[in-house]
């Protein structure tokens, strides 16, 4: 076979077809590399989906009416780590469901002015603005439950006040004993809600900018007229949650009345839960109602020692101020309402206790005074203490029924994303044999193997 004559033609004809070939080679990767500057298609293949936001906090953001704007006050290279990148990646999945967020990076070194403008209380942090409204998270605080509270509270721009009654030995939402509920305010206060005492036997009544009054479990009796000060406010279209323990009403039979409620004595008994010690009066809640509160509620939440609340049931709705009335919660489908002596092992008496399952908490609504009213009433205060409000979804519970009540159902208790366990327990001689294979078997066989292949191209030669 002849070679092949290469003529000066042909070099410029494989010349031509190299350039061509790099020039489109370019062209093509310029067209790709603005698609993807253009055009993003990301998918989030995480285990545990860290890089997508929740469906509830979507809901929320899409609540939002108008840009958001965030400004990242943090120096570009912190320790080698990029830190204005990183910022733009945790803003990207809140930028894909709200693209009106608008992102500004800013270095405090190069714009200190600014930054000292800004009022900035600590080094690296985002400060968040909407509707000429300000919020200040610091960066190592930046997660999506933080952010989208902040958010939250920026929408809130209402003056109303959560106030909880006091003066009676109530439990208070600034306390920090066990049984008090200063956790749950602290959280509440985290979502924008604004909180404050209420002292019947000084103030003459309840304020006007009351968003809801919560009364929660009474240790003496209040006065008739802080009783008539309660059933006035109610009565005038008031928001109320009442929190009610197997105990006296401690005068607020007036308000039960009104509002149509059977208390039935006795305390819940689920025996499917056992307590380590004493009587089981631990009552599981998985069966809600189609109500705001709980139509999307698929946590358990844990009721110690709770009360029935049972309602009468008018012929009309009139008969009862025209209330709508939806039993929310439903505890011990194989329990029952133990109405006497509880002691360790108690027995069911079909004669004297009440089978379950059995209702706990009911919401009322109705129209009056040209605005909707919202009352909630739970047979059980210790769910929201500070000992039980970590259990299951007792504290989105009870900051989604105040949501409800304040007037704010569409935004919900955002529950902190649960991460994967990606933590590897190796016992210490694991750990040895590890080191011993990777830090001395296997360079010694590479060892042996290039010594052996060495050898044997040797002998060939």
């Amino acid at each position: 076979m002849r070679p092949m004559n290469i003529t000066r033609k042909i070099r410029w004809q494989l010349l031509a077809q190299g350039s061509a070939f790099v020039v489109l080679l370019l062209a093509a990767t310029a067209l790709l590399s603005w698609v993807a500057r253009e055009y993003r298609v990301e998918r989030d293949v995480t285990a545990s989906a860290r890089n997508t936001l929740a469906q509830s906090t979507q809901d929320a953001l899409r609540q939002l009416d108008g840009t958001v704007s965030v400004t990242a006050y943090a120096v570009a290279q912190d320790g080698g780590s990029n830190l204005h990148k990183l910022i733009q990646d945790k803003m990207r999945p809140w930028q894909r469901v709200k693209p009106d967020i608008a992102l500004t990076l800013v270095d405090p070194r190069d714009d200190p002015k600014r930054a000292n403008a800004a009022g900035l209380r600590s080094p690296n942090e985002l400060v968040i603005e909407y509707k000429k409204r300000t919020e200040h998270l610091p960066l190592g605080e930046f997660n999506e439950q933080n952010f989208v509270n902040a958010m939250i509270r920026l929408s809130r721009t209402s003056n109303a006040v959560v106030y909880w009654l006091d003066g009676h030995g109530e439990r208070k939402l600034d306390g920090v004993a066990n049984h008090d509920l200063g956790e749950f305010g602290r959280q509440l206060q985290l979502k924008g809600h604004k909180l404050s005492s209420l002292n019947l036997s000084i103030a003459q009544d309840v304020p006007r900018n009351a968003a809801a009054l919560i009364i929660a479990s009474p240790q003496v009796d209040l006065q008739e007229a802080e009783v008539a000060t309660i059933r006035r406010h109610v009565e005038a279209g008031g928001n109320l949650l009442w929190l009610i323990d197997p105990e006296p009403l401690r005068g607020l039979d007036p308000v039960a009345e009104y509002l149509g409620l059977v208390l039935t004595p006795g305390t819940v008994v689920d025996t499917a839960v056992k307590p380590r010690a004493g009587p089981p009066i631990l009552a599981v809640g998985s069966n809600y109602a189609r109500h705001p509160v709980t139509a999307s509620f698929r946590l358990n939440t844990l009721f110690p020692a709770s009360r029935q609340i049972g309602t009468v049931e008018p012929s009309e709705p009139a008969e009862r101020g025209g209330w709508r009335m939806t039993p929310l919660i439903e505890v011990a489908q194989r329990g029952w309402v133990e109405t006497g002596k509880l002691d360790d092992k108690p027995v069911f008496d079909k004669d004297r206790d009440l089978p379950g399952p059995v209702n706990i908490a009911t919401a009322f609504e109705r129209t009056t005074n040209d605005r909707q009213q919202r009352v909630i009433v739970v047979g059980n205060g210790n769910f929201l203490s500070n000992s039980f409000l970590g259990n299951g979804g007792n504290l989105q519970l009870g900051v989604g029924m105040l949501s409800w009540l304040s007037g704010d159902d569409k935004f919900v208790s955002i529950p902190p994303r649960p991460s994967a366990d990606v933590q590897i327990n190796i016992d210490q001689m694991t750990l040895y044999l590890i080191a011993f294979t990777f830090l001395l078997v296997l360079p010694l066989a590479f060892a042996i193997t290039g010594i052996v292949v060495w050898w044997r191209r040797r002998k060939a030669v």
